[in-house]
């Protein structure tokens, strides 16, 4: 795996978000962090990431409550829950929810980077040994532009012709629209196709780090910059580098920013002399940066220098022609993906993609087609494989599909004993599978866990020792 894994830490209190961003990135991570659970949601929703760190209690959206949310985008997430309040409730909700892992503040950065390399190392066993096991959703860098639309097709031709130029390209739409998949068209495009493809989401780091992510660091310029850092610019050089939501730079930052466009030079911070650069630039936004102006949060300058090819991509309700033949399109993906036999969509869900607004746009097409696949019960996906407000028929009504309550007490131990929560999760496993005969197909579906989940925690025991 060549690409560097996105970690995305979601955490209320800064000083954790921060150490834990700088010991992750210099391991070489990309790193994204979240203040709230809703913040959370909306970055994994936008891009998702191959391993979450969250803290359980959260503003807006606890961490459970999070967790939740993000099974329904991708089934099988790697979650590394931490807490200051740890309690057997959460331990067996979390055990439920298939989390990879729990650390009890206050703990060493070495435990979390030696959790996440587990966490990588796993995923690298399946990308090579288990393959299509895992669904995931693939990059941008994969990712078709699917349609007809006459807007759409004149927006593809524009950003084509100036693709080699040194123009800075601003993409603007909602939400979903598909920015970032343009960008890269933009880059593949271009003679500079075979340099790097280099993207900062401006709204994934606090003000703090953002500015030693953008232009770099050299050894020493602040408590904790222990290497020379190259920033994002000096990393897209002969190449590409893609400015994901521009509007969220803070302001004092934007003056940096317009010096970088201008002199094409980077000055790090602590450094002493400016880095030449050779970067084409490609900035997007979800907001107006003209209202941005007028309200004084964004500099009219900067707004000039990024405005220089405008493309504005429409939202899908916008383009209705294209609806059937983009889900026909993930209908295709994720039934290969998930081994399912999926041919079309229904007759009433035709009719109801097409009464559909989509706020979400693509992006919110693309999570409910694969819920919809994972859902299916026939070779057509009908409109309560979408949405839980359906209808659903009596044929298809089931029981719930496992136990809620698995055991009374821990086992063994002297009376008033607390135990650990990695203990009190091997525990209930180790009963389903007592309850089950040692099926651990019949003990994951008990457990409410994926048998995968349920095969690596007992590798994990035996390789500690903790069962025979």
């Amino acid at each position: 795996m060549d690409r560097a894994r996105k970690i995305l830490i979601v955490d209320h209190d800064q000083q954790t978000r921060i150490t834990l961003f700088e010991a992750l990135s210099r391991k070489g991570y990309e790193v994204a962090v979240a203040e709230d659970g809703q913040m959370a949601y909306d970055m994994a929703r936008r891009h998702l990431p191959d391993v979450l760190i969250s803290e359980i209690k959260l503003p807006k959206i606890d961490g459970l409550a999070l967790l939740h949310k993000l099974r329904k985008i991708s089934s099988d997430l790697p979650v590394i829950l931490i807490t200051a309040t740890p309690s057997i409730d959460t331990a067996v909700e979390a055990m439920k929810c298939s989390v990879f892992d729990y650390l009890i503040k206050p703990f060493p950065v070495d435990l979390v980077e030696a959790s996440v390399e587990r966490v990588v190392e796993s995923l690298s066993d399946h990308d090579i040994f288990d393959e299509g096991t895992r669904p995931r959703k693939s990059d941008s860098a994969d990712k078709p532009i699917i349609g007809c639309d006459g807007k759409l097709q004149m927006l593809i031709e524009r950003a084509k012709s100036v693709a080699s130029s040194k123009a800075t390209v601003l993409l603007m739409g909602e939400s979903g629209t598909g920015k970032e998949v343009f960008a890269r068209l933009i880059h593949r495009a271009s003679d500079r196709a075979d340099g790097p493809f280099v993207a900062l989401n401006c709204a994934a780091l606090p003000e703090t780090l953002l500015e030693s992510e953008l232009f770099g660091h050299e050894k020493g310029a602040f408590t904790g910059a222990v290497t020379t850092k190259k920033g994002k610019f000096e990393l897209a050089h002969k190449g590409t580098l893609l400015l994901d939501e521009i509007g969220e730079v803070p302001i004092h930052l934007q003056s940096k920013l317009l010096r970088v466009l201008q002199e094409e030079e980077v000055d790090r911070l602590g450094g002493r002399a400016p880095v030449k650069l050779d970067v084409h630039v490609v900035a997007t936004t979800n907001r107006s940066l003209e209202s941005a102006v007028q309200e004084g949060t964004f500099r009219q300058d900067l707004y000039y220098r990024l405005n220089v090819i405008p493309l504005r991509l429409p939202p899908l309700r916008e383009r209705p022609g294209d609806l059937i033949s983009l889900a026909d399109h993930f209908i295709e993906k994720y039934s290969i993906q998930y081994s399912k036999d999926i041919k079309q969509l229904s007759d009433a869900s035709r009719m109801r993609f097409k009464e559909y607004e989509w706020p979400g746009n693509v992006r919110e097409m693309e999570n409910l087609m694969e819920r919809a696949v994972l859902l299916a019960k026939g070779p057509c996906l009908e409109p309560w494989d979408f949405w839980d407000n359906e209808e659903l028929p009596d044929e298809f009504q089931e029981s719930g599909s496992h136990e809620d309550y698995l055991i009374d007490q821990p086992m063994g131990g002297p009376p008033g004993e607390i135990l650990t929560l990695k203990e009190v999760e091997r525990q209930m496993i180790m009963q389903a599978l007592m309850k089950t005969d040692n099926n651990r197909t019949h003990a994951a579906r008990l457990l409410g866990v994926s048998v995968r989940t349920l095969r690596n925690k007992l590798h994990e025991y035996r390789t500690l020792g903790s069962i025979d």
